[in-house]
């Protein structure tokens, strides 16, 4: 990764009240936090990553959206740290602050220049061919494991869908050891547990894809991969890379814990319970209750002050590092003064806001994986039930992503 080369300075205070972003606590009930958070700061709370490395946590939805509306004040380009001489090289973090030639880290018209390349080759994937696909790598799956009347969801369907989904789209076989051990790398690189070496992964992810990028622009097909190196930009190698890996990340991950959660609050909600066994009602109310919710992405490393600014009525120093919350925004009582959560709007945060948010279409095709997951394991499963208490259900320990550890579940043997 790039070597910084913004000199640091003292930046972010290490505040005496600062909260650590770790903890068994807040990876399984993230929201007691948030509440706790607001409680006693306010929008905008004085947080500690890895290492106690200082940052802000911004909490509150109309913040969240001021920082993400704002680029002159709070951008991504994550050179202007003020806390770089404090970070080792092996840092946890390093794979998502760690400066790339990536589109997520440009700003101003070379963001916008390197945005359109995504755009458009994801405007190349037809939808409609994506969720037949989708359903096709769908009854696979459950073939697999459908016979034994139980299964664990999470790594059996939830993430394996999404995955052989976006590595098709992108030009890449959908199995064999390649293409599992590059999801591995990438789960491991943005959501390490413990004894993971992300930075490490995250070196593997990028010669997978420098590979890729070299077969396409010898044979190049109808692929994302293919559309965005033969686009008129004229982006390198390295650039394609990079943002291949930000698309391949944002659509794996963040996808496959989408369909788990909205797995889960079917299963587990009784308002679903009546619904759920005839197939396709309730199954878009609850995956967008999940975005407000469970949203995937609960922080996003994040945002760095151009200078010296107000946000939330903290003072935000110049190279301060700005954590999204994404999470917390999503279920601010000053939107949501009467605790009930509108699930039926589509207002939330879960995919960003501003010129850095999720790239149209992308959202949609997010949209088309998740939906064709859920309902075709509903109409093929009719009487799916959990294999254990809810209760006993574990979420990963991660503060970034919100999933669960496994989904086991039982159902009547399908024979064929």
């Amino acid at each position: 990764m790039t070597e910084p080369r913004t000199p640091a300075g003292q930046g972010c205070p290490v505040s005496t009240d600062a909260v650590k972003l770790a903890g068994i606590s807040y990876q399984q009930t993230p929201s007691e936090l948030y509440r706790s958070l607001r409680r006693e700061h306010g929008a905008v709370a004085p947080v500690l990553l890895d290492a106690d490395v200082p940052a802000w946590l911004v909490l509150g939805y109309s913040e969240v959206s001021y920082v993400t509306s704002h680029d002159e004040l709070f951008a991504r380009d994550s050179r202007r740290w003020n806390q770089w001489e404090r970070i080792p090289p092996d840092w946890p973090l390093m794979p998502f602050v760690g400066y790339q030639p990536s589109v997520l880290f440009t700003e101003g018209d070379e963001h916008r220049r390197r945005a359109s390349v995504i755009t458009e080759a994801l405007e190349g994937v037809d939808q409609f061919e994506l969720g037949r696909d989708c359903h096709h790598i769908a009854e696979q799956l459950i073939a697999e494991f459908a016979g034994s009347g139980q299964a664990e969801l999470m790594s059996g369907y939830a993430h394996a869908l999404p995955m052989r989904a976006v590595v098709q789209v992108c030009g890449m076989p959908t199995s064999g050891d390649d293409t599992r051990q590059l999801v591995d790398d990438l789960r491991i690189s943005l959501d390490a547990g413990e004894g993971d070496d992300p930075v490490a992964a995250y070196g593997r992810v990028g010669e997978r894809l420098r590979q890729l990028v070299k077969d396409k622009r010898a044979a190049p097909g109808s692929d994302v991969t293919s559309r965005m190196i033969l686009h008129p930009a004229g982006l390198t190698d390295e650039e394609i890379v990079q943002d291949l890996i930000s698309v391949i990340a944002a659509a794996q991950q963040p996808t496959g814990n989408w369909i788990g959660n909205t797995l889960r609050l079917l299963l587990t909600d009784e308002r679903f319970a009546v619904n759920v066994s005839g197939g396709r009602l309730s199954v878009g109310e609850a995956l967008n209750e999940v975005l407000w919710l469970d949203t995937p992405t609960q922080n996003f490393i994040g945002r760095w002050a151009v200078r010296d600014t107000q946000l939330g009525g903290r003072h935000i120093r110049a190279g301060d590092c700005v954590v999204l919350g994404l999470a917390a925004a999503n279920t601010d009582p000053q939107i949501w003064p009467e605790a009930h959560v509108g699930a039926e709007n589509a207002a939330h945060l879960s995919f960003s806001n501003g010129e850095h948010r999720c790239p149209y279409p992308a959202p949609l095709l997010a949209d088309v994986m998740a939906r064709t997951a859920v309902e075709t394991l509903l109409e093929r499963l009719p009487d799916l039930v959990l294999a254990v208490e809810p209760e006993q259900l574990a979420w990963r320990p991660s503060i970034w992503m919100r999933g669960l550890a496994a989904l086991p579940v039982e159902f009547t043997p399908v024979v064929r």
